[in-house]
C-alpha cells in the first residue's frame, strides 16, 4: 500500500465483534483468563490494549518498520530509546536539536552513566571521527529544530553501520508522509505523535518504530516494565488523527512554500530558514531524502531583538501563540525563550539561534488568510 492508503487501512480492521469501522476505545484495565495464563492475547492493559495494538501496526506500517511501541509522550518514548543503552555509553548527537532532546540527555541519563556529546553533523567527516569506543547510538533529528537544517540520514547511516553504532532519527518535524528513516538506514525512527501524526493538538503522545526482532523484544520489556504508556482514548485520537496525514501534511507543505517566499522579501526579516530554498545549504539532500520541505518555517529580524520578536507574536491573530507544532491550525513561538529555553545562550547562539529567531507551524488555513496576518504582525 502507499501512503495514501496506509493511513486509513494499516492495522484497522473492522471490528469482528460488531462490524464497528472505527477501532472501538478499549476503556479498560484488565481482561477475563479463561484459566490463570490462558486468555486471548490481552492479560493487563499496561502490557496490551487492542486499541493500542491497531494504532501501533498502523505506525509500523507507516515507517515501513515491522514494530511500533506507543508510549505517553514523545520523551518518553526517547526515554526508552536510551534504556537500551548501558551505564558508560556515549550518545553522539547533531548539536541542532529539540531543547527537550537535549535536556533529557544531559539532565536526565547523565545522572545515571549515559553521556552525551553535541556536534555539527552537516560535516560527515566530523561525524566518523567524533565515534568512539563508547558510542552506542547516533541520536539526530532533520528538519532540525528550530534551525531547519538537513542531515544526510543515509550517509550517517552508513559510517555508524561500519562502526557498529545504532542510529535513531526523531521524525517528528518530517513525519512518515515525508520521509522514511528506516528506508535510508536507520535502526530506529522516533515520533513525538503529538504533532504531525495526531495533527490537531488534542493528544500528547510518542512513538518508537523498528525492523530489529532482538531490539524490538528489548523495547517491549521496557514499555511494559517502565509503563509510561497512552490510554485507549488517546490511542483512538492518534488513529483518527492518522487519517488525515497526507492531506494535512501536503497543505502545510504547499502553505509553508508561500509563506517562505513571502518572508524572504520582507524588509524587515534578516534570514529565513526554510529548506526548500534552492540557497538552503541541505536543499539538494532534502530534495532526495524528503517527498517535499515540510511546513516548518524560522526567521528572525533585523536588528535581532527580543522585544522586536514578541510584538510581532503578539500581534498575529491566526498564528496562535503556543508550544507545539504540526496541528491544522498555525503556531508561532519563540525558540530562545519557549522550547529551547534549556540550551545554553551561547550554544543557541552559536547556530543561529537567535533572540529574535520566530519558529512558524504552517497549518491548513487558507494562506492568503495567513500572509494577510503576517503583514498585521510586521507592520509599525
Amino acid at each position: 500500500m502507499r501512503i495514501g492508503t496506509k493511513v486509513i487501512h494499516a492495522g484497522v480492521h473492522p471490528d469482528p465483534t460488531t462490524g464497528s469501522v472505527m477501532t472501538p476505545i478499549y476503556q479498560t484495565s484488565t481482561y477475563a483468563q479463561d484459566a490463570p495464563g490462558v486468555h486471548k492475547g490481552y492479560a493487563y492493559a499496561r502490557s496490551s490494549n487492542p486499541t493500542r495494538t491497531a494504532l501501533e501496526t498502523n505506525l509500523a506500517a507507516l515507517e515501513n518498520g515491522k514494530h511500533a511501541f506507543c508510549f505517553a509522550s514523545g520523551m518518553a518514548a526517547m526515554d526508552a530509546v536510551v534504556r537500551l543503552l548501558n551505564p558508560g555509553a556515549e550518545i553522539l548527537s547533531t548539536n541542532d536539536l529539540y531543547g527537550g532532546s537535549y535536556r533529557q540527555i544531559k539532565k536526565v541519563h547523565e545522572r545515571f552513566g549515559v553521556t552525551g556529546r553535541f556536534i555539527d553533523m552537516t560535516d560527515l567527516a566530523l561525524v566518523e571521527q567524533s565515534i568512539n569506543q563508547n558510542t552506542r547510538l547516533i541520536w539526530l533529528e532533520t528538519p532540525t529544530n528550530p534551525m531547519l537544517g538537513i542531515l544526510d540520514l543515509e550517509a550517517i547511516c552508513a559510517i555508524a553501520k561500519k562502526h557498529d553504532v545504532l542510529v535513531c532519527v526523531d521524525n517528528t518535524f518530517a513525519s512518515p508522509y515525508l520521509q522514511n528513516p528506516i528506508d535510508l538506514g536507520a535502526d530506529l525512527v522516533m515520533h513525538s505523535c503529538t504533532k504531525y501524526l495526531g495533527g490537531h493538538s488534542d493528544v500528547v503522545m510518542g512513538a518508537v518504530i523498528l525492523n530489529d526482532n532482538g531490539l524490538a523484544e528489548q523495547l517491549a520489556f521496557i514499555q511494559n516494565a517502565v509503563g509510561a504508556i497512552p490510554g485507549p482514548q488517546d490511542c483512538f485520537l492518534m488513529l483518527r488523527g492518522i487519517k488525515t496525514l497526507h492531506l494535512r501534511v501536503q497543505r502545510s507543505c504547499e502553505n509553508a512554500r508561500i509563506i517562505a517566499e513571502f518572508l524572504k522579501v520582507h524588509e524587515k526579516v534578516n534570514h529565513v530558514y526554510y529548506p526548500g530554498f534552492e540557497d538552503h545549504p541541505g536543499y539538494e539532500i532534502a530534495k532526495r531524502q524528503m517527498h517535499d520541505f515540510g511546513g516548518m518555517i524560522s526567521f528572525d529580524l533585523n536588528g535581532d531583538k527580543q522585544e522586536d520578536a514578541v510584538a510581532v507574536m503578539q500581534k498575529t491573530t491566526l498564528f496562535t501563540l503556543a508550544e507545539s507544532l504540526g496541528g491544522v491550525e498555525s503556531l508561532i513561538g519563540h525558540p530562545a525563550t519557549m522550547t529551547h529555553a534549556s540550551l545554553p545562550k551561547k550554544d543557541r547562539l552559536s547556530l543561529g539561534l537567535t533572540d529574535s529567531l520566530i519558529r512558524l507551524s504552517i497549518g491548513v488555513e487558507d494562506v492568503r488568510d495567513l500572509i494577510d496576518d503576517l503583514v498585521k504582525a510586521l507592520s509599525d
